[in-house]
């Protein structure tokens, strides 16, 4: 038991890691794609999905997802994108946690004439 206990111990330190890992991620990565449905909609802009974006994390974060950032750089007339990042809560004290980067892209709605 004494040579066992210490590897479950560690497999279940790794476990709840990569969850915490996993949930941040997807945490970044809803708050951007909700960012991005709020910019590509007609005359919204890249700060209107980056405000939204922030409003996802804000409601949803907590202490899952620290020190998050969004970002609408890269984005242009026609394509927005929107970056989250920030980093995951670590089990291990005195490690920082991994940082996590997610985005989303798309086309900005616009209006057109048929056969443009």
């Amino acid at each position: 038991m004494a040579i066992v206990f210490p590897f479950v111990l560690l497999a279940t330190i790794a476990v709840v890691q990569a969850s915490m890992w996993f949930y941040a991620r997807q945490i970044a990565l809803t708050a951007a794609r909700e960012g991005l449905s709020a910019a590509r909609t007609y005359q919204a802009g890249p700060g209107d999905g980056a405000a939204r974006a922030r409003e996802v994390l804000g409601r949803t974060a907590g202490d899952s997802l620290q020190g998050a950032s969004v970002s609408a750089a890269g984005s242009n007339a026609e394509r927005v994108r929107i970056e989250v990042s920030g980093t995951a809560l670590s089990m291990i004290p005195g490690v920082s946690g991994l940082r996590i980067t997610q985005s989303a892209s798309g086309a900005v709605e616009r209006w057109t004439v048929p056969g443009e």
